[in-house]
């Protein structure tokens, strides 16, 4: 029998468990939705109860669909999403609160003279994003007269939250990938920040241990799976799709292209300078264990083309797309800066809006189309290079995944933006894939990330001769963004 690992991949709507075998091929699959709850204007929630169901249930429909055995399980989970539980009854407190939600919008306002002191500290912006605030709601609003007082309780983001019931609460830990999202860790010591703790006022003994994102994080019990089952891989969701993409060393990157792009540059075993609105994280090196990474996002990618699509009626479907861009020569001077949610990195400009420039009577569904895609392309061009002047890293290849990434017109366009070679995967579930490598780099089933990287094939697109062209209309972009930053700024 081959061997193999059990890879549970717990987002933000669903999850998805994959059983991947030593040779690299997926050999069972299965999907759980999850139900979200609003309960007032910008709170979002989930049910951790449900959250474990779902995902004992799509994992073991995923063992069943292989036929396999797996040795060691890989967890990789929504980010910042935070669960606060009762050591004794392992009963939640209240749902979790989700990475999304802004209940704590206040409280981070209220916090601007911590804010260099927090950014030293953990690489973040003082945000409602992050696990902190929201764990001092949980202890503010859910906790009083917990019996036992606040150290009988855990707290933990969704990695650890499934590591305590699979374990049955044997484990409680979680990873420096997850750790460094909590607003609470200090990337530079490696360690719950005491001063941070003492700001939010979460007591070291609720948080978990910290252990290395590939090794030993208990053993889920037999009742689970059938038999009982060593966890030892555990990653954020977007580091997991870094490692995932074979990206531990300085110098390369990932980009998921989604309803937004998450971009994450590899920097190495030296924290980076960062600033200029970008993260700086925990990532993982060749092993499994702790390095460093630049982390921006781009609010809207996809995401306009379904604008395009929902809003306009311009396409029918996203796939027609790329035979829409390729029906004209050149985007005939009309730029898209996709801003309907605000900008990001690098121009953090939250009042910007979508702008639309150079229109003509010559202006056709197909030049609004292209000008959409090339949107993508540029402002990933743009985070990359500020994080390129922030770190001193060299950019050697990009590697891309998310639906969008299907497109490849839209690649080989990226590659001409960039001037650098961009590569696509033959499996896009790329942070489940990350998940099963940490956990099968521990238990043994492949001797190093290159052994599992090999088994993966990638399509390539080189930079050719766009190259020119790509670069004159990267100058039109740039003035295509001052105009909307004009707009936004100019309220008289």
């Amino acid at each position: 029998m081959k061997r193999s690992v059990l890879a549970i991949d717990e987002g933000t709507t669903g999850v998805t468990c994959l059983v991947i075998a030593e040779d690299g091929q997926v050999a069972g699959r299965a999907y759980r939705e999850i139900t979200q709850y609003f309960p007032e204007p910008g709170w979002v929630e989930h049910d951790a109860e449900e959250i474990f169901e779902r995902t004992r249930d799509a994992a073991r429909e995923a063992i069943a669909q292989s036929g396999l055995e797996p040795e060691a399980i890989g967890i990789t989970n929504q980010r910042e999403t935070i669960v606060v539980w009762d050591r004794t009854t392992g009963a939640p407190l209240g749902r979790a609160i989700v990475w999304q939600d802004r209940r704590t919008a206040a409280r981070c306002a209220a916090l601007t003279p911590q804010r260099d002191a927090i950014y030293t500290a953990t690489g973040l912006v003082t945000d409602p994003y992050f696990s902190a605030s929201k764990l001092e709601w949980i202890i503010q609003h859910r906790a009083a007269g917990v019996r036992g007082g606040l150290d009988s309780l855990a707290a933990g983001t969704i990695d650890s939250w499934l590591i305590w019931k699979l374990t049955n609460g044997a484990t409680h830990a979680t990873d420096p990938t997850n750790a460094s999202r909590t607003m609470l860790y200090d990337i530079d010591t490696h360690a719950w920040s005491a001063p941070l703790l003492t700001l939010f006022g979460v007591p070291h003994a609720m948080l978990p241990e910290v252990r290395r994102s590939s090794g030993d994080f208990g053993v889920a019990a037999a009742e689970h799976f059938g038999r009982a089952i060593p966890i030892t891989g555990v990653a954020g969701d977007q580091q997991a799709a870094l490692f995932g993409q074979g990206c531990w060393n300085a110098g390369a990157s990932k980009n998921t292209y989604g309803t937004g792009a998450f971009l994450l540059l590899h920097t190495g075993d030296a924290r980076p300078a960062g600033g200029g609105g970008l993260l700086t994280t925990i990532a993982c090196d060749p092993r499994g264990g702790p390095a460093y990474a630049l982390e921006a996002s781009i609010f809207i990618a996809g995401a306009a083309v379904q604008w395009l699509r929902d809003g306009l009626g311009l396409v029918s479907h996203a796939s027609e797309t790329e035979a829409m861009a390729r029906a004209v020569e050149t985007n005939d001077g009309v730029y898209f800066v996709p801003a309907l949610t605000g900008l990001g990195a690098p121009s953090w400009e939250p009042n910007a809006r979508g702008t639309i420039v150079g229109l003509t009577r010559g202006t056709t569904r197909d030049h609004l189309v292209r000008a959409a895609l090339e949107a993508m392309c540029y402002g990933t061009a743009d985070v990359l290079g500020a994080m390129r002047g922030a770190s001193g890293a060299p950019l050697d290849v990009l590697r891309v995944d998310g639906g969008t990434t299907a497109n490849s017109w839209m690649m080989q366009f990226q590659a001409d933006v960039l001037d650098v070679h961009v590569e696509r995967p033959d499996v896009i579930e790329t942070t489940a894939m990350g998940a099963g490598a940490l956990a099968g780099l521990a238990a043994g089933v492949w001797a190093t990330g290159e052994d599992f990287i090999h088994s993966r094939k990638f399509d390539g697109f080189t930079p050719g001769a766009g190259r020119v062209r790509a670069a004159e209309g990267l100058r039109g972009w740039h003035r295509a963004v001052r105009a909307a930053l004009s707009w936004a700024r100019d309220t008289a």
